[in-house]
């Protein structure tokens, strides 16, 4: 008869499959890799950036297919390895690879993003909802700015309260937000073009590839960058597949095509029914789907899917407001990143204080919207300084998967990423190409001044991304950490 020395082996029950219990004992809860695909596919796919991938026609296959190889897989296949071999997310997984202080840019990238990405979100809502009112406007800076600032306060005042029924709102925002409208969309367009009429856009072969004009001409593709984040974030969940390292990849895989198909398909059937030179970056969607409802002479459906979409973006961003700014404030009270005064909770256990500190920023940045001449132009410079600020955690998460890989080799990974320098640098490349190519106005802008676009875009770029972080780390004292975390007087 043999003995174990390892008490939570003893305590397995006679014939139990030690693979199928947890490090406490208790029964592991199994997913299926087609789950996960499903749940990969839920929190990447959206409609949002169909609109601008439709003013490519036909090449918007490409140009989502492009980032989908060299972006999207790297980030999945990195964060599965990341994921299942220390816990803690991007914060840990940085840390260990290149210190804390890197550690804390990357986490703090992930939630300063939001400070941009929540008004371009609502001016998508704010042009959305205007085809429910007055179509007319879509296009209304005053209007816009006025949605952006009351929608943000008031989900503010709604996720300070700790509203449980927030968290079921991004699988309904799935549904009846996405999937409907996309299905329906795509639908629409092939019965459009089914009954003879001709395509808005070309759609021959010659048009597979964007028309080459300069790096102008695919600077479009980094808001995919952005639509594509997120894909990392699943790979959490690696640990709960029977055989990580051959159901992994399927997933991954699988969730991909999903992904690619949800965007492109409604990418193009706007396409069929929109003229390049009519297109709205923030109300397109709803310009394809009044273009087919009025075809169909069912105008009255516009303010059904209106209200469909307004309302899956607003779960959306519901459950997205209070997430960042919270883990923020957890490692900031272990670690003092932040003042105390932006580490309070209140009694529903809300980040109020620094949601507010996030919520003043935000409301400039709506006002900004009042004096644009031009949605659609604040509408991709806020999104580009979103996708900027988020390249950077990603930039840092695959130098962190390397440099782990050859500092602590023997620590547990559930999956490994095969290749993994060429993967990694694949998606470091990668990134910085879109970093970089995002301060390059695209063909659409070009009578806007080109001081402008690059002070917004720069100067947002720097400002939140980088010269904050380093002013905290600077200034930062022992007592702000929290007195929960703080070591006795005379500890080592």
């Amino acid at each position: 008869m043999t003995t174990t020395d390892d008490p939570a082996e003893s305590a397995r029950p006679a014939g139990t499959d030690p693979t199928a219990l947890q490090d406490d004992g208790t029964r592991r809860q199994f997913i299926s890799w087609l789950t996960l695909a499903f749940m990969t596919t839920a929190s990447v796919a959206s409609l949002r950036p169909s609109p601008s991938m439709a003013i490519y026609g036909l090449a918007a296959i490409f140009l989502y297919l492009l980032p989908a190889v060299v972006f999207l897989l790297p980030t999945a296949l990195v964060g599965a390895e990341l994921a299942s071999g220390w816990n803690g997310g991007i914060y840990r997984w940085v840390s260990e690879a290149l210190g804390k202080p890197l550690g804390f840019l990357a986490v703090w990238c992930q939630f300063a993003m939001t400070i941009a990405y929540y008004p371009s979100l609502l001016a998508y809502v704010a042009s959305t909802f205007a085809y429910v009112i007055d179509p007319s406007l879509a296009e209304n800076g005053l209007y816009v700015a006025i949605v952006i600032i009351v929608i943000y306060w008031s989900g503010v005042w709604i996720s300070s309260r700790g509203t449980k029924t927030i968290a079921g709102l991004s699988s309904f925002g799935l549904i009846i937000g996405t999937l409907i409208p996309g299905v329906l969309l795509v639908v629409l367009g092939i019965v459009f073009l089914g009954q003879g009429n001709p395509s808005a856009q070309p759609m021959s072969p010659d048009h597979w590839l964007p028309p080459w004009t300069g790096l102008a001409s695919l600077v479009l593709i980094v808001n995919n960058f952005l639509s594509y984040a997120g894909m990392e974030m699943n790979g959490v969940h690696v640990s709960s597949l029977r055989e990580p390292k051959r159901e992994y990849p399927k997933s991954m895989f699988l969730a991909t095509g999903l992904v690619l198909l949800i965007f492109i398909l409604p990418a193009l059937a706007i396409a069929w029914v929109m003229p390049f030179s009519q297109l709205s970056l923030t109300a397109g969607l709803m310009q394809a789907f009044q273009a087919f409802f009025d075809h169909f002479s069912i105008g009255w459906m516009t303010k059904v899917v209106g209200v469909m979409l307004v309302c899956a973006a607003l779960g959306g961003m519901l459950t997205w407001l209070a997430g960042p700014a919270k883990g923020l404030v957890l490692l900031s009270r272990q670690e003092g990143y932040l003042p105390p005064a932006l580490q309070k909770f209140n009694k529903d256990g809300a980040p109020q204080n620094i949601m507010i500190a996030q919520g003043v920023v935000t409301t400039l940045i709506g006002v900004l919207y009042a004096f644009s001449d031009d949605v659609s132009s604040a509408y991709w410079m806020f999104s580009v300084i979103t996708v900027q600020i988020y390249l950077i955690a990603y930039l840092l998460m695959f130098v962190a998967v390397v440099r782990l890989r050859r500092t602590q080799p023997g620590v547990e990974r559930g999956f490994r990423v095969p290749a993994v320098q060429w993967v990694a640098g694949v998606g470091f490349v990668a990134s910085v190409a879109a970093l970089a190519i995002g301060f390059v106005p695209p063909d659409q802008f070009g009578n806007q001044p080109l001081w402008r676009y690059l002070l917004i875009v720069g100067g947002g770029l720097l400002l939140l991304g980088l010269a904050i972080p380093a002013a905290l780390l600077k200034y930062r004292k022992p007592s702000w950490i929290h007195p929960d975390h703080r070591q006795p007087s005379g500890t080592p």
